[in-house]
């Protein structure tokens, strides 16, 4: 499965992006999908998840501000973000995985990332 994010830019705060995430092959529509961001210097984390079904999981630092969605007949997945901050910034890679109860198991499919840039 390959993966490309796309969408990324430079925003200024309190500005807005979206990101899409498109995937190939005919199982996207059958796996969750988690949206993460690197900054420069810091680990990956895991920011939105969004599951087969469409249940979405958000952590509580983009919670309100970002909304994560799918549309399985185009293999996109979408990241929505609102009320930028200039901690935003970072890479935003989408990953294919799978939900198992409420936890998000990463699977070995990446985007190959899309910078954000939020300047305050």
């Amino acid at each position: 499965v390959q993966l490309q994010a796309s969408g990324g830019g430079l925003v200024q705060a309190g500005g807005s992006l979206r990101l899409s995430c498109t995937g190939s092959g005919s199982t996207f529509s059958s796996h969750a999908i988690g949206w993460y961001r690197q900054a420069p210097g810091e680990q990956r984390e895991l920011i939105a998840t969004i599951s087969s079904s469409g249940s979405t999981d958000y952590k509580g630092f983009v919670k309100g501000r970002f909304t994560i969605s799918r549309d399985n007949a185009k293999n996109t997945a979408f990241l929505q973000m609102n009320s930028l901050k200039p901690e935003d910034t970072a890479v935003y890679y989408c990953n294919q995985g799978e939900m198992i109860g409420s936890y998000y198991y990463k699977g070995n499919s990446w985007g190959q990332g899309t910078q954000v840039t939020v300047s305050s």
